[in-house]
């Protein structure tokens, strides 16, 4: 059974007329003709009652055209909708984001592409840069911005920015003074850390490791307002970005002695289908050149 078959039938139903139907459709009338014979013997029934002077149909074929007309008008329909998709006025992008990017980074980052693409809609979900990576991989986001893993592996990543950790103290603490923090400052130092997932959280612990110490972690959030205000009142020295605390009041950035750089980047699963709205949001995001 063809789509062409279910139209010439649905147009000969409507105008009860083979010759007035193949000029509409602009074929010949022994095309509509052959069709829908096909079609009769592939069903086993007659559509339509020749005996009459008018076309008219049989009772089989008065429900086959019901229910044809209701497909028939759902293909035009998903045509239509995927035209709206591939022309961009239609397209849902999910985006997994950690809670330091979604304050400072993606506002600018969403504003700038709603004004190129206000039909798309854009699902943000703030979770920690491990998770991110997880959702990822089973196919649950179709983005994530996030600070890049050494091995981002099944991950096709853009790189996006290269950002520097800075140990961020009170601007009345002690250190305050210092040009950069060592380990010697760590070690002496109570942290205020981000909650499990966050992967800034694996490189602090891993730098920690290397240096061969063990700070006590007073307290852990996930909430960059929560910390940087804990930091401003010295309950302890944090570990932020340093787009994150620069220009801050009460807080001051000083970099580790052994400088610690990161990648931010966007990341989707290899090999996973890139629908239109996502290629956009990929070209976006491309730094300029």
């Amino acid at each position: 059974m063809e789509l062409r078959q279910l139209e010439y039938f649905q147009t000969a139903s409507r105008l009860r007329n083979i010759t007035r139907a193949a000029q509409k459709l602009k074929v010949s009338q022994p095309n509509i003709t052959v069709a829908i014979k096909k079609l009769e013997a592939e069903l086993g029934i007659l559509l339509f009652d020749r005996s009459q002077k008018q076309l008219t149909l049989t009772p089989e074929g008065a429900v086959f055209l019901k229910r044809i007309e209701v497909a028939l008008h759902n293909i035009d329909d998903a045509l239509l909708e995927v035209n709206d998709y591939k022309h961009l006025q239609k397209g849902t992008i999910k985006i997994g984001i950690p809670p330091m990017m979604g304050a400072y980074l993606f506002p600018k980052v969403f504003s700038g592409f709603r004004q190129i693409h206000p039909n798309l809609d854009v699902l943000l979900f703030e979770e920690g840069s491990v998770t991110i990576r997880e959702k990822l991989e089973n196919d649950e986001l179709d983005f994530g911005i996030i600070i890049v893993p050494d091995n981002p592996r099944n991950l096709d990543v853009l790189k996006m920015s290269r950002n520097q950790l800075m140990v961020c103290v009170a601007q009345n603490s002690p250190l305050a003074a210092k040009a950069c923090i060592d380990s010697a400052d760590l070690a002496a130092a109570d942290l205020i850390m981000f909650k499990e997932g966050a992967y800034l959280r694996e490189v602090v612990r891993n730098k920690l490791n290397a240096l061969n110490i063990a700070p006590r972690t007073v307290l852990e959030s996930s909430q960059i307002v929560t910390i940087k205000g804990l930091v401003a009142h010295r309950v302890g020295i944090a570990f932020l970005l340093d787009f994150i605390c620069e220009n801050s009041r009460d807080i001051k950035p000083i970099p580790f002695c052994e400088p610690i750089f990161v990648d931010i980047g966007l990341a989707r699963k290899k090999d996973r289908y890139v629908s239109k709205a996502a290629q956009a949001f990929i070209d976006f995001c491309k730094p300029a050149t």
